[in-house]
């Protein structure tokens, strides 16, 4: 199982980063045969939505085939939405049988490109609205922190990637290794307000 996790100028940081660590815990157990990997469109440093800058592992010219890609929101998903060669990067990734995944305005992407057309799906709070009007018939759920429609898993807003990459691996392994996973990250979620 190869993972890659997108991470772009203007990506929100725990967009990316909490679905990384829940599946780069995943990764680190021995009886998982789970490679998890960052991918940028060019070398060199990435800065984030709020200032990290980061070395990714991979471009996409050197990425070679993955099962799953996870796709962050941030203010930076603004100038994907209308490229034709991101367009044409997800579908393609989709057409070969990846199993996408998005966060928070991640799923605008998703939608732009055609993949959430006739599917349930979510994203952050502010953009519901957005979503709906980038695709056909999309079945926008505002109450949920993720929705699985099979070939793809779009999460709500920031925090949502944790939930859902979590379900990816219940998904993808199973519950108990997904448990395991929650406890060894100790995601306890209680806010204090």
């Amino acid at each position: 199982m190869r993972i890659a996790v997108h991470v772009f100028d203007g990506a929100e940081e725990l967009d990316w980063a909490g679905p990384w660590e829940v599946l780069a815990y995943w990764a680190s157990g021995p009886e998982d045969d789970v490679q998890v990997v960052t991918v940028s469109d060019a070398p060199g440093p990435v800065t984030c939505a709020k200032g990290l800058r980061v070395l990714t592992d991979h471009t996409w010219a050197d990425l070679g085939p993955i099962d799953v890609l996870i796709y962050p929101g941030g203010r930076g998903t603004r100038q994907h939405i209308g490229d034709p060669t991101i367009r044409q990067r997800v579908r393609a990734f989709r057409e070969a049988g990846t199993l996408m995944m998005s966060v928070c305005t991640g799923s605008l992407v998703y939608a732009d490109a055609g993949l959430l057309d006739g599917r349930p799906a979510t994203t952050h709070w502010s953009t519901l609205d957005r979503l709906a009007e980038l695709g056909t018939d999309i079945e926008v759920r505002p109450d949920d922190r993720f929705v699985d429609a099979g070939e793809v898993i779009t999460a709500a807003g920031v925090s949502a990637g944790i939930d859902a990459a979590l379900h990816l691996v219940a998904r993808l392994s199973s519950v108990e290794r997904a448990r395991e996973v929650r406890r060894g990250i100790q995601y306890d979620p209680e806010p204090p307000v």
